[in-house]
């Protein structure tokens, strides 16, 4: 969702604020705002425009701001169009205070009408304007009953009277060098530095300036001054957060040299699995180290079923790690869209693990199935990214991909480590409950060691001819990608970069599904992307592989032109298909996270082709966090 940063502190405000939301851009970017204040001026300056955040700083080089605290903002829209009235920015009516919001105010309407019976005028369209003149009546009720209020107690009681998801920052020319911020779903952060504080709706906006984090729970409020963080809840009463030191390296949020953030975070694939497994596996025992889950072992092996709950490519990774998990474990996996799984009236329960996958670890609809597990009685665990993350707060154990940020709005590195996260899991759970002995596990483990080198390998040999299909295919306008087995929710995946960023129609297929409605669209017009990869050694990959093959021969009968991504060696598939990219070979379980790595840079490559904006695809933003 949307990007904010705000700063109060001895420094030159605007340029902290500009660069934090510069790197927090990826979160929203249809129109931008900051405001800045000091206290000699007696309302808030502010400056917004439509568009990119590009635009508010030519009209910051034509109108400059200075102040000693201020707060800005970039947006993705949930209510109002593109428009210069609609960037946040907010203010009240007297313009001494104003609001940034991150979320959805679900009785906006209702308050609305509220507050202009009171008197009131709106100018815009959104739901975040009618927070300011909320804030600014509840200062006059206090008013006229005696009593003066300070900034923090407004939006307090301000607060208890929205419902929805919000993130806040709001700041008073009456109480210069203050910025509050309060959280009720939507992720909030907030630096501490020397003198100095900070506010961001997530790390990068922040890491060049502190490492020193809070991250708010639900129902947290934080009160910046140059001088002190103070915490309390929406009662007032003061709470303690953890001090998290963030160990990224400010440098990885940068492109270092690549045209676009995706193709970087794509060539760093390689390191994130390494990492994600680093610390994990012991290839002399072959035990697995998952730290980070608080629940025995003893009653992980008593879980009679996984729960899985997911969104986009998160949801696709849950696909992959139900043949995981099914197939070295024996434990039976059901795999939701979080934003589906408290629909169908769901069945959990002590016996049941509850196992929610998302990058941000704030996704709104996953936080919602995880609190839909646990009223239900199911112990937990998260998979995410981020340390200290809603999910992973609300989880009785974490599993952290250790990825390092990733800015792209298309998943990618992600994605592999999520693959790689949910592998070492199904691995503890078959060696817990007597399904791999220890000669298994060590060779299980030695194959995933080497799947980091075979990813770079498949970098470096499968761009360039993914560069050329590129210049083949960016005029389709339909693609298909077909795959079997644990490939499937690879497809989908490939079908998903594709549409994201190069916004051509691209569907994902069970390939054995062909027969049952998807031949009809076979011409020679159709793209259609086939993985497959083979295990030698395994019986039942050999014949998924011979099952797709005659797929293949489907479509080429009907004219259709195949990109089938395949394994090193294999010298059948070169004579059926147009065009073949080769990955080296891996195990069946193992083969999904290589094979990934071709599909994304083809998506990748079409989107360059056709002008398009890759790391920041339209009506799309990196953290899902309304509903």
């Amino acid at each position: 969702m949307c990007g904010i940063v705000g700063y109060v502190g001895p420094r030159k405000v605007v340029p902290v604020i500009i660069e934090g939301l510069r790197r927090l851009e990826y979160r929203g970017y249809d129109s931008a705002g900051i405001a800045v204040g000091d206290s000699s001026r007696t309302t808030l300056d502010v400056r917004r425009a439509p568009g990119k955040l590009a635009k508010l700083e030519e009209i910051l080089r034509d109108q400059p701001l200075n102040g000693t605290f201020g707060i800005g903002h970039t947006r993705w829209a949930t209510h109002g169009r593109p428009t210069e009235e609609n960037a946040h920015p907010h203010r009240d009516c007297t313009g001494r205070i104003v609001v940034v919001h991150n979320g959805i105010v679900e009785n906006y309407l209702e308050l609305k009408h509220e507050l202009a019976a009171q008197g009131h005028k709106f100018v815009t369209e959104t739901d975040t304007e009618i927070i300011a003149h909320l804030i600014e009546q509840v200062q006059k009720d206090a008013e006229s009953a005696g009593e003066a209020i300070p900034l923090e107690v407004a939006v307090r009681r301000a607060a208890k009277h929205l419902t929805g998801a919000f993130a806040l920052g709001v700041l008073s020319a009456a109480e210069p060098d203050k910025i509050i911020a309060a959280r009720f779903g939507p992720p909030v952060i907030v630096g501490v530095g020397e003198g100095e504080a900070f506010v961001a709706s997530d790390v990068p906006g922040i890491l060049h300036h502190t490492r020193n984090i809070y991250f708010l729970a639900d129902g947290d409020m934080a009160i910046l001054t140059p001088s002190a963080v103070k915490l309390t809840d929406f009662d007032g009463k003061s709470i303690e957060r953890e001090l998290t030191r963030i160990h990224w390296d400010p440098i990885q949020a940068e492109k270092g040299g690549y045209k676009h953030f995706m193709l970087k975070e794509i060539w760093e694939q390689p390191q994130a699995v390494r990492d994600t497994t680093l610390g994990r596996v012991s290839l002399d025992s072959g035990k697995i180290f998952l730290g980070e889950i608080e629940i025995g072992d003893e009653e992980l092996a008593r879980a009679a079923s996984i729960n899985i709950a997911a969104c986009g490519t998160s949801w696709h990774a849950a696909l992959a790690g139900k043949y995981m998990i099914e197939r070295l474990a024996r434990l039976p996996v059901d795999v939701d869209y979080a934003s589906e799984h408290r629909y169908r009236n769901p069945i959990a329960g002590p016996n049941a693990l509850g196992l929610l996958i998302t990058q941000s670890g704030e996704t709104a609809d996953t936080l919602a199935a995880q609190r839909e597990m646990k009223a239900l009685g199911s112990q937990t665990v998260a998979i995410c990214n981020v340390v200290g993350a809603m999910v992973a707060r609300e989880a009785h154990g974490s599993i952290y991909t250790h990825a390092g940020p990733e800015i792209g709005v298309a998943s990618t590195k992600a994605f592999t480590s999520q693959l790689t996260a949910l592998f070492l899991l199904a691995l503890k759970l078959g060696q817990l409950r007597g399904k791999l002995d220890q000669a298994q596990s060590i060779e299980l483990i030695e194959q995933l060691s080497r799947v980091p080198v075979k990813i770079e390998e498949t970098l470096r040999s499968s761009s360039p001819p993914c560069e050329h299909l590129a210049k083949e295919f960016s005029t389709a306008h339909d693609f298909l990608y077909l795959g079997r087995g644990i490939h499937f929710p690879i497809a989908l995946e490939g079908a998903l970069k594709l549409k994201e960023i190069s916004y051509i129609h691209a569907e994902g297929y069970p390939a054995g599904e062909m027969k049952h409605g998807p031949n009809a669209l076979i011409d020679e017009t159709l793209p259609v992307v086939v993985l497959a990869t083979r295990d030698k050694s395994d019986p039942a990959s050999k014949l998924r592989y011979e099952k797709t093959l005659s797929n293949i021969q489907e479509v080429t009968a009907r004219s259709g032109r195949v990109i089938a991504v395949a394994t090193e060696g294999d010298t059948t598939i070169c004579g059926l298909v147009e065009h073949v990219i080769h990955i080296p070979p891996a195990p069946e379980l193992l083969a999904p996270i290589i094979e990934i790595v071709p599909l994304q840079l083809l998506a990748y490559y079409i989107a360059v082709r056709r002008g398009c904006d890759v790391d920041q695809p339209r009506n799309l933003a990196k953290s899902v966090t309304v509903e």
